[in-house]
């Protein structure tokens, strides 16, 4: 057979060929079967490597992290408990949305990375910039707080963001009020105390009272204000504004809602009006209305302790006036607007140059009409 093997020689090599075909079968064959056993022997006890994913992605932290005993002692001698809790991480705000490693990301290799800082505070301070990843705005107006410019200054025990939301049990505190007040009170101790005794903070903590205002309806959320400066105290007058002159809500506990109008009317108002046109840097060297009433220790103003009640009330006033006499506050009409059974003299004045002057405008108009006709018929 021209061009090809012989019959008998071309059945040896297609026997040939079929054999070494069935070898290499037989050898991937076995070869699937070997991989197939160590993946079975990865998942069983013991195994030094699983080739299979876990069930849950933050199980293989939890191995470690799950033990209560678990923890980690920095430079400084002080200990941080590594363990955490499962339950309260997946009924937090994070559950079931954030694994461990979208936080802890350079924790991905084992061992860790050795952590290089002296103390339990500076890891945490360290650690908390993670939250920037998904709450950049939040952290931005931090930033522009009072809590910043003292971690800025030095001040180690400055607020970050796991000292109000806590690390792993984070919840929302989206209207729960006395939660907030609860939290700033895990520094500011001693102002708590003060506004828990007050008007405000009594009603928030006896009757859970959701018109009352809470840490944060005065002082703001992330970017909290400097209280001691020029720009708050001015605007302080406007934060009490924002409750005390809604008509609706102060009828509800029959408080008049004419406060702030009759503040601005009298002579600390008036003057207070004119700082507002100032730099906001100008102090307004003006009685508003925390230096008559309190700041956090507010009282009802018929309480025996109140700064406003007339007993007290000089008392009061001799802050800015030393020299005020007894008769002193007689001068003010505490925020009640003249009527005739109240500051009668006072009303029936303001009543008389209500009529007098229009009256004088009048005649004034008339007369230099008047003139004006008689020099233009005398021509």
């Amino acid at each position: 057979m021209r061009g090809g093997f012989p019959p008998a020689r071309d059945l040896a090599v297609r026997l040939l060929l079929t054999a070494v075909a069935c070898a290499v079968l037989a050898g991937a064959l076995l070869f699937g079967l070997t991989l197939g056993g160590r993946a079975q022997a990865g998942d069983e006890p013991g195994s030094s490597q699983a080739t299979t994913a876990p069930a849950e992605p933050d199980e293989p932290c939890l191995r470690c992290h799950g033990d209560a005993a678990l923890s980690m002692t920095f430079p400084s001698g002080e200990a941080l408990s590594m363990y955490v809790d499962a339950g309260a991480l997946d009924a937090s705000v994070h559950g079931g949305k954030l694994e461990c490693l979208d936080c802890h990301q350079r924790n991905r290799e084992y061992p860790h990375p050795t952590e290089e800082v002296r103390s339990r505070r500076d890891y945490a301070r360290a650690e908390y910039e993670t939250c920037k990843r998904c709450h950049f705005e939040n952290y931005t107006r931090s930033q522009d707080s009072i809590h910043f410019d003292a971690m800025a200054e030095g001040e180690a025990k400055a607020a970050i963001c796991t000292d109000c939301h806590s690390a792993h049990a984070v919840k929302s505190l989206k209207g729960a009020r006395t939660e907030i007040v609860s939290t700033c009170a895990n520094c500011h101790d001693e102002i708590f105390e003060s506004y828990a005794k007050s008007v405000h903070g009594a009603a928030l903590e006896e009757k859970d009272n959701p018109d009352v205002p809470s840490c944060i309806d005065c002082h703001g959320v992330h970017d909290i204000a400097a209280a001691t400066t020029a720009s708050f105290r001015r605007g302080s007058v406007f934060l009490c504004a924002n409750c005390h002159s809604n008509k609706k809500l102060m009828d509800k506990y029959d408080i008049s809602s004419n406060v702030f109008k009759t503040y601005l009317d009298d002579f600390h108002g008036k003057t207070a009006g004119f700082y507002q046109k100032q730099s906001p840097k100008v102090w307004p060297d003006v009685a508003v209305c925390s230096d008559c009433h309190g700041v956090h220790d507010i009282k009802p103003p018929d309480d025996p302790d109140s700064k406003v009640v007339k007993k007290n009330l000089v008392e009061t006033c001799r802050k800015c006036h030393e020299d005020a006499t007894t008769n002193f506050p007689s001068a003010w009409l505490s925020h009640y607007e003249p009527s005739i059974n109240k500051a009668s003299l006072v009303y029936l004045v303001k009543q008389y140059y209500r009529i007098l002057i229009p009256m004088m405008v009048v005649g004034l108009g008339l007369n230099v009409a008047l003139d004006l006709w008689r020099l233009a018929r005398n021509r």
